[in-house]
């Protein structure tokens, strides 16, 4: 296979240190000095579809192993993923996949797609606490476990939550929040998902652990909340905001502070860029659906219009950096075994987008 000196130039213009690139029998050494890694590509890569995106061409040509590294990815990832601005994303030409619909619909089918690949799966390689968001790491030496229930602890704290309060959780996951919550403060709690797995898990563990009286966990979208007759203390949101879109989010914040009772609080943990974007199209069309990152000064402008005053901003990027790595350890640990369950090519797109988010919040790109 002869080198194409159009991919040797876009790689070498998106890519900032020294790499050899293997296609066929030919091999060139971009940049200068000792090769850091080789990229092996088995078939040439497509021009026009690196030009309409470089993530989708790329991600879906490592996912089917036409591109092999040869060394640990996310390493490879981390040393170009600070340059994601300088990625190609035809937005006209993406258009169908960028903006999607923010119907409850198509919204329902667009988290059941990822959370509803099955519980077995994410008991694999989750910790026992079943926290996927990021871990709150006290010192290098904490576990991932450690580092989650670090997180719940850190979140209940800013709660200031007394006795006898009320608390929803809007996202509850797998509900460990609010497991916590009733067991070490004696509130009582709602989770509200849209993932019929994560329900079904949490009923299991608000039966196990004896909590019928105190929690209880409901099939429901967060549009339903300001109609629902429910008032509490407190409302948290932790890893869900980033699924609800760009222009529901004064939704969402209406729908919060119509069941925050006066004077109660409300904590809000997502993920951030500083700039507000559409996303990344690889991300959208193969892992989150739909999914966007608010920027920070979008949803600080918002809170005054729905009468919350700021009290707190934490950012816990470096933690969210080391909890990917975490997972991709746990991840690659049981790989055989996800590989009998999923296949090859669903293991290589997750492989990719631990690394990659991992390698993101690194580099703090947007």
């Amino acid at each position: 296979m002869k080198s194409d000196s159009f991919v040797v130039k876009y790689l070498s213009n998106l890519i900032p240190c020294t790499f050899k690139l293997e296609m066929g029998e030919e091999q060139t050494i971009i940049g200068r000095g000792v090769p850091e890694f080789t990229v092996t590509l088995k078939e040439p890569l497509d021009k026009k579809k690196l030009l309409t995106s470089t993530s989708l061409a790329l991600g879906e040509e490592y996912m089917k192993g036409g591109i092999e590294v040869d060394r640990d990815l996310y390493e490879v990832l981390d040393k170009f993923l600070g340059q994601i601005g300088k990625f190609t994303t035809d937005r006209s030409a993406l258009r169908k996949l960028l903006f999607t619909s923010t119907s409850k619909r198509n919204q329902k089918e667009e988290v059941t797609s990822h959370y509803d690949i099955g519980n077995d799966f994410y008991r694999l390689w989750l910790d026992e606490t079943m926290s996927y968001s990021c871990g709150y790491f006290k010192t290098e030496e904490d576990t991932l476990y450690e580092a989650q229930v670090n997180k719940v602890h850190h979140i209940l704290e800013k709660l200031h939550l007394e006795e006898g309060m009320t608390l929803l959780d809007a996202g509850c996951g797998w509900g460990f929040l609010l497991l916590e919550a009733a067991k070490m403060y004696g509130v009582k709690g709602v989770g509200i998902t849209l993932s019929s797995e994560q329900a079904k898990e949490f009923q299991r563990r608000i039966e196990a652990e004896g909590l019928e009286e105190r929690l209880e966990v409901r099939l429901m979208d967060y549009r339903e909340l300001e109609k629902s007759g429910m008032e509490f203390d407190r409302v948290v949101s932790v890893g869900m905001l980033e699924h609800v879109g760009r222009e529901n989010y004064p939704l969402f914040m209406r729908n919060a502070q119509g069941v925050l009772k006066e004077k109660g609080l409300f904590l809000l943990h997502c993920i951030t860029a500083p700039k507000e974007n559409p996303g990344d199209p690889w991300i959208r069309k193969y892992i989150f659906p739909g999914g966007t990152v608010p920027s920070w000064r979008e949803l600080i402008g918002l809170m005054p219009e729905y009468g919350f005053y700021l009290l707190d901003v934490e950012s816990l990027r470096r933690h969210y950096n080391k909890t990917l790595l975490c997972w991709k350890e746990n991840f690659e640990g049981v790989r055989e075994k996800v590989v009998e369950m999923m296949g090859e090519e669903f293991v290589r797109m997750w492989e990719l987008y631990l690394s990659s988010c991992a390698a993101t919040f690194h580099n703090g790109g947007d």
